[in-house]
């Protein structure tokens, strides 16, 4: 009998520990599914953040590395310039990205470093019970913005995707979700075109995915999935935002 579905080669037997509902454990499986078709797990470095996924090198079965909060770029920098052939990623949520670690992030991307960035965007921190981040949308409640953010006294969300594309450095920029079946499908699709773009050194690849975090927006499954279609779309566009060699 032919087998069409198993567990990827680079994920381990290890149950994930994320809450019921979370978009974390479906971008792992993506990501080691793509490096399984790649072949590329033998010689594949990942970089865990401070957050959610802090212990994302439990569930990967190849070489992950831990960095200091919002410190991945640099660490990813270090290793791929003295590894240029391994394939390097790191993995960050939005307060890691694009708070504590923005400086990192602009500047490896501005530098062009070859290296492929997995960016989770839930427009919350998850792992410090739901503060207000970066990414969170105007008007969502937070347990620091209880009232909803105010721009005049938190700013606006910040667009990733669109700040990164102003800089002359960055190749490859895509925006996905994972609540649904065919932004599932997508999103595989961008994170390979960015591993396949980091094997043919093409520069700086950044994969942002848009994730449900239902305990921490205080809704339901259901209700999350829908606020991702309808709500974080509206600030944040689905769809290739930089494609240098397209």
């Amino acid at each position: 009998m032919k087998k069409v579905y198993c567990k990827p080669e680079s994920m381990t037997d290890i149950e994930h520990k994320y809450c019921p509902g979370c978009g974390h454990g479906l971008v792992h499986r993506l990501v080691a599914e793509v490096i399984d078709e790649l072949g590329v797990r033998e010689r594949t470095i990942g970089i865990a953040p401070v957050g959610c996924a802090v212990f994302a090198y439990d569930y990967w079965n190849f070489d992950v590395t831990e960095a200091p909060h919002g410190r991945p770029p640099a660490v990813a920098t270090g290793i791929k310039r003295v590894l240029p052939d391994r394939i390097v990623f790191t993995y960050q949520g939005d307060g890691d990205l694009a708070a504590i670690g923005m400086a990192e992030t602009v500047h490896a991307a501005n530098r062009g470093e070859n290296i492929t960035v997995i960016f989770i965007n839930n427009a919350i921190y998850g792992m410090t019970t739901g503060q207000m981040a970066p990414t969170t949308l105007l008007g969502m409640k937070t347990t620091t913005t209880p009232f909803g953010r105010d721009k005049n006294l938190a700013g606006y969300p910040i667009k990733v995707c669109e700040l990164l594309a102003t800089l002359a450095g960055t190749a490859y920029l895509e925006r996905c979700a994972v609540n649904n079946v065919k932004n599932i499908i997508n999103t595989k699709k961008a994170i390979k075109k960015a591993f396949e773009m980091q094997k043919e050194n093409k520069g700086y690849s950044l994969i942002e995915v848009l994730s449900q975090c239902p305990p921490n927006w205080g809704l339901s499954l259901k209700e999350s999935l829908k606020f991702v279609q309808e709500d974080m779309t509206k600030q944040f566009p689905l769809g290739v935002i930089k494609d240098i060699y397209a």
